[in-house]
């Protein structure tokens, strides 16, 4: 057993899903060409005058309640100054003195089935910084397309004991933020990100280790791998009598180990100060009441809908909400007049393997909720068979119209019973000892009489019509 005990917490940034910059009417849209949504403020120039986002500040708040926290109710801004290429301001606007949210908590639920509660220290809304790219042939490009986008940063408190636990706290954040509709939180175009703070020490020791920071993880796995590594390292040092030291680490994914980058900075170093040039707020509690009435269903309140109303399982119902697009895809497929549990089986099934085979995410295909309750209609109603529903979905997923397509290649399921009849009449003629077995009492005989039908009419006839003409027709003989 090992003597030691890990303390983690993480910061987590979020990008937000406004239409403009926290400090700048300059559009947010992540994949324009470099510095085109930029102007006068993002590039820093002396003089001009920034103007708060109030939608930016109220998804602060919006996320701050979903994540139970409290409300501040007087905010200011503050400058955090560093030089760096991609913040020509060479200082940040955020909320280091007043963050519009704090003590918050969020519940993870773990392997063994017990929960944790990790508390939330504060939420603060700032502003992003530009991105560079670097040649490798001794130049770098600077693109402030990003300079001025709306983040929220969530800090937590040092509550997380191991790299699986972090997993599941950054996976439930994730669920929680997205959820409310503020950011897109998709980690692989940076509206997610997460900066570590982990430290070791003996177990009983009064006093936290010295806590190493590793910045910038794009990813929850990376995140895991990162914590792992250098909960392992700090044992290490420990045990060979080392100290360790307060420094920013990189995560090096080929290599899975992190790396040392700088000696950290204290809050010292970066000479906060109030921005001069920003109002303070003050937050009512009219406001706080109008935002808190906007809070969308979250996913733990759509799962006891899914089990309460559709009568879905608690792991499917949890599979469903995964996402926020898969649930929605959901509910509307089902307001669309789809069975809740054929379609539920569609979506955790099939579509989830397709989404897998094509690493696609769900809004990126061409499949639309009404497609997909158009096809499970068309499956109970008996127009199509289970089989035939196969290539009917794969049609789906290229856009195709299911009942259009049914009828362009004339997939309608065969279920007339005087075409069925003679077909059956025919097959049990062939089948003699299928009929005497029936007769003895061996009712798996209908069973192959059946697959004799389907396979004589290339899986087309209606299995629940055939069932019911064969047993008719076996009792005539």
């Amino acid at each position: 057993m090992s003597s030691f005990e890990t303390t983690i917490g993480l910061e987590v940034h979020v990008e937000l899903k406004t239409k403009s910059k926290a400090f700048s009417p300059s559009p947010v849209n992540f994949g324009d060409p470099a510095n085109e949504n930029t102007n006068v403020i993002d590039w820093g120039y002396p003089g001009v005058l920034p103007s708060a986002n109030k939608g930016a500040l109220e998804s602060g708040m919006t996320a701050a309640l979903a994540l139970n926290a409290q409300i501040t109710r007087d905010v200011h801004w503050d400058r955090k100054n560093y030089f760096y290429p991609d913040n020509p301001k060479s200082y940040q606007v955020t909320q280091q003195q007043t963050p519009i949210g704090h003590d918050g908590y969020v519940e993870i639920k773990k392997e063994d089935g017990t929960s944790k509660r990790i508390g939330i220290k504060e939420l603060h809304v700032e502003e992003d910084a530009g991105k560079n790219s670097h040649s490798g042939k001794g130049y770098s490009l600077v693109d402030l397309n990003r300079q001025g986008t709306p983040l929220v940063e969530i800090v937590s408190q040092p509550d997380i004991s191991s790299p699986e636990e972090a997993y599941l706290y950054l996976e439930k954040l994730r669920q929680l933020i997205q959820f409310t509709g503020i950011s897109d939180v998709k980690m692989q175009e940076g509206s997610m990100r997460v900066d570590i703070n982990i430290s070791v020490r003996p177990i009983g020791a009064a006093k936290y280790g010295t806590k190493v920071e590793i910045k910038n993880v794009n990813s929850f796995q990376y995140a895991k791998n990162a914590l792992a590594y250098e909960e392992q390292r700090q044992r290490d040092e420990l045990m060979a009598g080392h100290e360790i030291g307060q420094e920013t680490r990189r995560f090096d994914e080929p290599t899975k180990s992190t790396i040392l980058m700088r000696v950290k900075e204290g809050a010292d170093d970066y000479r906060y100060f109030p921005e001069p040039d920003l109002p303070a707020i003050h937050v009512s509690n009219d406001w706080i009441k109008k935002v808190r009435s906007r809070l969308p269903e979250t996913a733990d309140d759509r799962i006891i809908r899914y089990t309460n109303k559709f009568a879905l399982s608690k792991k499917d119902a949890a599979v469903l909400t995964q996402t926020l697009e898969m649930a929605n895809f959901y509910d509307q497929a089902v307001d669309d007049g789809a069975d809740p549990k054929r379609a539920a089986n569609y979506l955790i099934g099939d579509v989830n393997a397709y989404l897998n085979e094509t690493q696609l995410d769900l809004q990126d295909t061409k499949l639309t909720p009404d497609h997909l309750s158009g096809l499970i209609k068309l499956i109970d109603n008996g127009t199509i068979s289970t089989k035939q529903a196969k290539k009917v979905f794969t049609a789906i997923t290229d856009g195709e119209e299911p009942k259009a397509y049914v009828e362009k290649h004339g997939l309608v399921q065969l279920s007339d019973p005087t075409k069925l009849t003679p077909i059956i009449d025919q097959i049990l003629d062939n089948n003699q000892q299928s009929i005497d077995d029936f007769k003895g009492g061996k009712d798996r005989a209908i069973g192959y009489l059946t697959g004799q039908v389907m396979k004589e009419t290339h899986g087309n006839a209606n299995p629940k019509i055939v069932h019911e003409i064969l047993l008719t027709e076996l009792k005539k003989r």
